[in-house]
């Protein structure tokens, strides 16, 4: 054989081994028609409810008793000024849908980065340490999961008046034992590991142990379910503002505004109906988006990609 002789590529199966896992899941994923409908629905919301409330004139939360109760435009009677109808005080719903989505958004987003870090940190301790520290760490994770999410939050926001703060702490508080329990059983089997064992015999601190070697193998699990539970806080969000104790009007929240839409569902079902496709929609895209993930996650751990 000369010594020109050109050597072949690897195949795409054996090129795709060589990437990154990381690489490998952000590639299986973008090729799912689920991901691209999912982001697509996202970017068009998210991005509504950033640019819209900036562009126009009208004021969510003023009052126009002349227009009040105008249905959607693609209703008879509909105005194109109030593309999705008005309300009983005449203000306008696809304003204040998309203020109630950023809401539900800010409260839910960071309510699940609160439930990850904090469950993170309880969780490689309780695992790494083991003994009294892990015992007392569960044991507080144990009694927090034994109170409902509806019973502390009312015992929250009756005491304190519902702001976006107050409700982003109920949900957190609700949601970071999960987290805290599956972290620590990873950690307790990672720690057994021939890696650590090393680490500990060449003098590694346990703080770089933990935060340098297992956390990086425990968290981006994880991280694929808090991309879910961001849809499971909005509905918690929801269902506070629907039963009246979740922020307060006149701020606009998906909860609040179809709760006062109900007594209208006869004659102006709108005003319910439009918040809530919103909020189905929202739901949608980060299901999506999340499912498609987990789906390419799971194909590279089992090495079909």
């Amino acid at each position: 054989m000369s010594s020109d002789t050109v050597i072949e590529t690897a195949p795409p199966r054996t090129r795709a081994r060589m990437e990154t896992p990381g690489r490998r899941i952000w590639r299986a994923t973008y090729q799912q028609f689920e991901f691209k409908l999912g982001l697509f629905l996202l970017v068009v919301l998210v991005g509504a409810a950033l640019i819209y409330p900036h562009m126009t004139k009208l004021s969510p939360t003023r009052m126009h008793i002349m227009q009040r109760f105008w249905p959607p435009v693609f209703l008879p009677g509909g105005h194109w000024s109030h593309l999705l109808g008005t309300d009983q005080l005449g203000r306008d719903l696809f304003l204040r849908s998309l203020i109630g989505l950023q809401n539900a958004l800010m409260i839910s987003v960071s309510a699940v980065i609160i439930m990850f870090v904090v469950g993170a940190i309880v969780g490689l301790l309780a695992g790494f340490y083991g003994g009294i520290i892990d015992t007392v760490l569960m044991r507080i994770t144990d009694a927090q999961l034994a109170v409902p999410v509806i019973i502390l939050a009312i015992t929250i926001l009756t005491v304190h008046r519902p702001s976006p703060e107050s409700v982003t702490l109920v949900l957190a508080l609700s949601g970071w034992p999960g987290y805290a329990r599956v972290v620590r059983s990873v950690t307790l089997a990672e720690r057994q590991r021939e890696y650590v064992r090393g680490a500990k015999i060449l003098g590694a601190s346990p703080i770089r142990i933990m935060l340098q070697m297992i956390a990086p193998n425990v968290l981006p699990p994880i991280a694929f379910v808090a991309v879910l539970d961001i849809a499971r806080m909005m509905i918690f969000e929801a269902i506070l503002g629907f039963i009246g104790i979740g922020v307060q009007p006149p701020t606009p929240t998906f909860g609040n505004i179809i709760a006062d839409g109900r007594q209208y569902l006869i004659n102006a079902w709108w005003i319910s109906t439009m918040p809530g496709a919103f909020l189905f929609t929202t739901l949608l895209g980060i299901n999506l988006v999340g499912s498609s993930i987990e789906r390419a996650r799971n194909k590279v751990l089992e090495g079909r990609i």
